[in-house]
């Protein structure tokens, strides 16, 4: 097989040509546009079989952990092939495997927070004086969307808490991270994610982050009976530990929101280990560990 996903930095509209490669390559594979980010970026859904629910895997939240983008595409490449070819993936006989299943996947939540971690100034737009103070000249460490508002502190999750933590460590408004907004839900990247899984019926959910080959897998008095099993599983599979957030990591994000909104199992996968933007490089190595995790996310 001749990849289309590589271990390379892409931008968005290299990103998007990857996906419309992958698509052509594969007419199976159904692709939406869920949503525009600030600068008007489309956020595109990837969905693959048929069923009444759907699990859905999700990355790319943060600018410099876009690297998680690059996995999840390596993923819904090798899955689209093996079930073209009636082959395997990580063990399992790909159409057997999804028969009578959906998952859907969110490659990229932020690519406006992506590009700028990227491309810097390039990719700031108008904002690109106010975006340069506020992260010192320095962009490579760049989370947030192009409006300084962290995703994964924006989901209405015990959100008025989380601002209290923010507050208390000086974040008290645009920041290249961890900085959830004037309210919950203020963000389009965010709107998209909740508005798909409200009108989709997704039995649960994943989202990619990096780094610390940790998994979370609760969030508050919330907790579906399948939650902790289904994470031990995951765990056993990659070699990830299990853990539980705190202080101001805990709060505001995707999983939590999902969890206490739907009562429904989601997790946290933190891929690979070293320091934020970890190199592009590691893309495979990483991808090779977690395959068989990401297998077991799709069809659980």
């Amino acid at each position: 097989m001749e990849r289309i996903v590589l271990a390379e930095e892409y931008d968005y509209y290299e990103r998007q040509k990857v996906i419309e490669n992958l698509c052509r390559e594969y007419p199976f594979i159904k692709k939406v546009t869920i949503g525009k980010s600030c600068l008007g970026k489309e956020i595109e859904a990837i969905k693959i079989g048929n069923s009444n629910s759907y699990s859905l895997i999700s990355a790319a939240f943060h600018g410099s952990e876009r690297i998680t983008s690059n996995v999840l595409l390596m993923f819904i490449e090798e899955l689209a092939n093996a079930i073209k070819t009636d082959g395997y993936i990580a063990g399992f006989k790909a159409r057997r495997a999804l028969s009578g299943r959906g998952v859907i996947f969110v490659p990229c939540v932020n690519p406006d927070g992506c590009d700028i971690a990227l491309l810097g100034e390039k990719a700031c737009g108008n904002n690109a004086d106010f975006l340069k103070k506020i992260a010192k000249n320095n962009f490579s460490n760049w989370n947030s969307n192009f409006r300084g508002v962290d995703i994964n502190h924006n989901f209405d999750a015990d959100w008025e808490n989380l601002r209290k933590k923010e507050r208390a460590l000086g974040i008290n408004g645009p920041s290249p991270t961890r900085f959830g907004g004037t309210k919950p839900e203020s963000e389009p990247e965010t709107i998209a994610l909740t508005k798909l899984c409200r009108t989709a019926n997704i039995r649960h959910v994943a989202a990619l982050h990096s780094q610390g080959e940790v998994i979370y897998w609760s969030f508050g008095k919330t907790e579906h009976p399948k939650s902790r099993k289904m994470a031990e599983i995951m765990a056993t599979s990659s070699g990830y530990a299990l853990d539980i957030p705190t202080g101001i990591s805990d709060g505001g994000g995707f999983k939590d929101w999902f969890i206490e909104e739907f009562k429904r199992p989601g997790f946290t996968i933190e891929i690979g280990k070293g320091q934020n933007p970890l190199p592009i490089k590691n893309a495979i190595p990483i991808y090779t560990k977690i395959k068989e995790m990401l297998m077991l996310c799709a069809i659980m």
